[in-house]
């Protein structure tokens, strides 16, 4: 704990030390580097100019120039991480779920393209705090709502303010395919058809086409047509909210119909079945974390646990993402949802992609950040444990953008005041 206090230290001295100095050198030398491609160097080293990492080397192989270096770090012992990306978040969208003035994720109507959930993000989010304390550093700031949602942007999160955090503006939009079968599952109602489902996709088929006609043309100014432009000039994805095998073929064929470059099923609970047509049509899934119930009561218990594995083993691009209950709070466990795919089949490397260089290159980021590689943004943190690990998991610093953030929250503030509390109280 005495050396770990001392590392803090130090850490925190640089900190301040290279504030208003952007173009310093730092090398982290001699840690286990996990590059979030699969690959681990041990006794890496990552040298870091600026926001952007310079350096990525083995230290048995690699000889250290000091001149080169304003900093060097010695890390051994330790482990560096790339920064966790969470997909498919209202985190800095809403703050208590119970309460209404705080939840800023939804709108009314049905289809709305042009709404963006980037000017409605907060960066002061004592949210935020909690989440980069188990290394995640990325958001992508996504809305909900009716059939067409908005448009989603990725987001860091050390900002002052929204203009500041955007990582890429605008990067899709999100669209809620309607379910074609009602009932099963734990709702204790019998399965049926959905009696709407067709009339459901002649609307959204409708919409989509009058968009499509409408990007040929500029004769005309439309708000939510013209929201939707980029994404058939292969500039923005279509994010397509779906799980049923049913729903799953369909999007496919939607997809392939209307020539979208980039699509994305987020949800894709039945995707491990349907892996085949994926992979043909390369069409990438962000899946829904394991900790949950199977959403219909014959399947089986640990399918949740084990579709990461599945659908890697099958050659389907994926991600995981924590939607669901309590989503926004619950985005600190993002790691461990990943830790648990591992223990369900995944190995430590693919664990680790699922939650960074995947994630990265389904959102259209990959070029820039999800790993740790040269040219890439100095996002990363060191960690003394296993970061996929809940019981080990213990981050030492962090940096987003090449800029040493602060590790403290409103729950470590808590936690450090009644220690001080019960000390005294035991010197009395």
């Amino acid at each position: 704990m005495n050396t770990q206090k001392l590392i803090i230290s130090f850490f925190l001295f640089v900190c301040f030390g290279f504030s208003g100095t952007a173009q310093k050198t730092i090398l982290f030398s001699k840690a286990t580097v996990h590059i979030g491609n699969g690959k681990v160097i041990n006794q890496g080293l990552v040298g870091v100019k600026g926001d952007e990492i310079i350096l990525v080397e083995n230290a048995l192989t690699h000889n250290i120039d000091k001149a080169v270096w304003d900093t060097i770090i010695d890390l051994k012992g330790l482990d560096i991480y790339p920064g966790f990306i969470a997909p498919n978040s209202k985190l800095g969208l809403t703050e208590i779920d119970a309460v209404r003035a705080t939840r800023d994720f939804k709108e009314v109507g049905t289809f709305n393209p042009h709404v963006r959930s980037l000017i409605a993000y907060n960066a002061e989010s004592d949210v935020i705090g909690t989440v980069k304390t188990n290394g995640v550093f990325y958001t992508q700031a996504t809305p909900e709502g009716g059939v067409i949602s908005g448009s989603s942007s990725i987001m860091s999160l050390n900002a002052w303010n929204w203009e500041d955090a955007v990582l890429k503006t605008d990067d899709g939009i999100h669209l809620n395919w309607p379910n074609p079968i009602s009932g099963g599952g734990w709702s204790g109602k019998s399965k049926s058809l959905n009696e709407n489902y067709s009339t459901k996709l002649k609307e959204i088929r409708s919409f989509f086409e009058a968009a499509h006609a409408y990007s040929k043309s500029t004769d005309i100014f439309d708000q939510r047509f013209e929201a939707m432009r980029e994404l058939f000039t292969g500039e923005k994805r279509l994010y397509i909210h779906g799980n049923q095998m049913r729903a799953i073929l369909d999007i496919i064929d939607f997809q392939r119909e209307l020539n979208i470059n980039y699509p994305v099923i987020v949800g894709g609970y039945d995707a491990h079945k349907v892996t085949s047509e994926l992979v043909t049509a390369n069409v990438p899934v962000i899946i829904k974390g394991g900790h949950t119930l199977p959403s219909n009561e014959d399947d089986p218990i640990d399918l949740p646990y084990r579709l990461p594995y599945l659908l890697n083993e099958a050659g389907v691009l994926f991600c995981i993402q924590n939607s669901g209950r309590m989503e926004t709070m619950n985005t600190r466990n993002l790691p461990f949802l990943a830790g648990t795919a591992m223990a369900y089949g995944l190995n430590q490397g693919e664990a680790l992609s699922a939650i960074t260089l995947n994630t990265a290159k389904i959102l259209g980021i990959g070029e820039i950040v999800g790993s740790i590689e040269v040219g890439k943004k100095a996002t990363l943190f060191v960690n003394n444990g296993n970061a996929l690990d809940m019981r080990t998991n213990n981050i030492i610093t962090g940096m987003i953008n090449g800029e040493f953030i602060d590790l403290t929250n409103i729950q470590t503030d808590l936690y450090d005041k009644y220690q001080e509390k019960y000390k005294k109280d035991q010197q009395n």
